[in-house]
C-alpha cells in the first residue's frame, strides 16, 4: 500500500524523497504495511487551525494524527473490505518542528523522521496520557525507530524521551 506525502506549507523545505522512505520503513516495523498512510507537512497556520478545532488548543505543534479506525495500542486495524486499509493521516508541524531544532541544534531530517514515528504510533492506538500509557508508546517508538536504524545506519530516538 502506500504513502501518500503532500506538502502544504512553504517555509520550510523538505525533503520528501527519504522522508516517504523512512515512512515506509516504520510503517513495516509496525507490522502496517499493507495499510495506506495520509502524511502532511503543515506550516503554523493549518496546525494552529486543526490543534484549535481538535484540541482546543490554538497553538502550533509538531505532530497532530487522525486514526482512520479506532484500535487498542498495539492492535491493527480489522478492515472489512479494500477501501478500510488505512491508517489515518498525520499532520506534520513542520514549520514549528523546524523553529525548534534551530534553538536545539537537532538535525531537522531526523527529528522530522522520529515525528513521524511518534504519529504513526498515535494511528496505531498508543497514547502519553498517563505514565503507563507513555511507558508503552515509548517502548513502541524505540522499537520501530531501532529498526529504521539497523535499515539506515541512523541513531535515532523516541520524541518522548523526557515526558514523564
Amino acid at each position: 500500500m502506500s504513502v501518500a506525502l503532500r506538502n502544504a506549507q512553504r517555509a520550510v523545505p523538505v525533503r520528501r524523497a527519504p522522508l516517504r522512505r523512512a515512512v515506509c520503513a516504520l510503517r513495516a516495523a509496525l507490522g502496517a504495511s499493507r495499510f495506506d498512510v495520509g502524511l502532511v507537512c503543515a506550516g503554523n497556520a493549518l496546525m494552529r487551525r486543526l490543534n484549535g478545532a481538535y484540541r482546543h488548543c490554538p497553538e502550533p505543534t509538531d505532530v497532530l494524527s487522525f486514526p482512520f479506525h479506532q484500535v487498542a495500542a498495539g492492535e491493527l486495524p480489522q478492515p472489512r473490505c479494500r477501501d478500510d486499509y488505512n491508517l489515518g493521516d498525520v499532520f506534520l508541524g513542520v514549520e514549528y518542528i523546524h523553529q525548534q531544532c534551530r534553538e536545539s541544534g537537532e538535525d531537522f531530517d531526523d527529528v522530522l523522521t522520529v515525528t513521524a514515528a511518534h504519529g504513526l504510533c498515535h494511528l496505531l492506538g498508543y497514547r502519553h496520557d498517563t505514565k503507563p500509557e507513555w511507558e508503552q508508546m515509548y517502548q513502541k517508538e524505540a522499537q520501530i525507530l531501532e529498526e529504521l536504524n539497523r535499515l539506515t545506519g541512523s541513531r535515532l530516538r523516541p520524541l518522548t524521551a523526557g515526558l514523564f
